[in-house]
């Protein structure tokens, strides 16, 4: 995959933290998925330190009903916050950073998210992809660097499409890379097969209402798939291998596929996985 670039980075899960997507000692943090104090004591746990200088724009937090949004500084603590609220609109968003980058030379601040798997969750997937596609084309030029936090309570689709859109995917546990590097390995077939069928697969497994059913079964209850049956057999097979889902009894006919063992985080990590994986190639 080609990236020109190193602007922006997804960092999957919260290991390694999306804090340690930060390489300058200016900041600008957008919050969804927590508030400012506990965002505030999370730099103490990082190696480096909390930044020099931050700006936090807080998206999380409850704005006052008809209050314009104003911007507090703590002096003593290189801080300064905005609460915007839960109900403030991406371009909102967005103009609160432009704000804070006003006048700084560029390539001299970091904007890091924390993270986008609330705005999927509140307003779908397509509205935080779109987010993370506005704040990409509108400050992957003038930031130091765009980290961009992604819980694995977000969806396979949320990560797979946000993933796309980065320079660099990171986060995924060792234990999951791990396996994902042995099935590149060991079996480069169904690799390929997993690497560009995960999400669906995963869609499948969720969506089928069948306890223990056969791929064409998984694959009857997707709407409008890519795969084939056979296809998405091959994906589920490999996500057997990486640890995400098991095979139901010995039998000489067709494998069913466990689903009451489904490991849905085992899937997100793999996932995350992969797409390190294809941003490394």
């Amino acid at each position: 995959m080609d990236r020109s670039n190193d602007a922006g980075r997804l960092f999957c899960g919260g290991q390694p933290s999306v804090r340690d997507g930060v390489a300058s000692d200016r900041v600008v943090s957008v919050l969804f998925g927590t508030d400012v104090e506990a965002w505030r004591s999370g730099w103490e746990r990082r190696p480096a330190g909390p930044p020099t200088r931050e700006a936090v724009v807080d998206v999380n937090g409850i704005a006052r009903s008809g209050a314009t949004a104003s911007t507090q500084v703590v002096p003593n603590n290189g801080l300064a916050y905005t609460v915007l609220g839960r109900d403030a609109g991406s371009e909102r968003v967005l103009d609160a950073v432009d704000d804070h980058l006003d006048g700084v030379p560029s390539g001299t601040v970091d904007v890091v998210i924390d993270d986008v798997a609330p705005v999927a969750a509140r307003d779908g997937v397509d509205a935080a992809v779109a987010f993370a596609d506005r704040l990409l084309g509108r400050f992957g030029d003038r930031a130091n660097r765009v980290a961009i936090g992604c819980s694995f309570e977000g969806s396979a689709e949320l990560l797979s499409r946000v993933g796309g859109r980065v320079d660099a995917v990171v986060g995924a546990d060792a234990d999951a890379t791990a396996a994902v590097e042995r099935l590149s390995r060991d079996d480069p077939t169904t690799f390929g097969y997993v690497r560009r069928h995960w999400v669906e697969a995963e869609r499948g497994i969720e969506t089928c209402d069948r306890n223990y059913p056969q791929s064409k079964q998984v694959h009857a209850a997707l709407t409008d798939p890519e795969t084939t049956p056979r296809t998405l057999g091959a994906t589920l097979s490999g996500l057997v291998t990486l640890g995400a889902l098991e095979t139901w009894g010995d039998t000489v006919g067709p494998t069913r596929y466990d689903l009451t063992a489904y490991r849905p985080e085992r899937t997100l990590a793999v996932g995350s996985a992969l797409e390190a994986y294809v941003s490394e190639e």
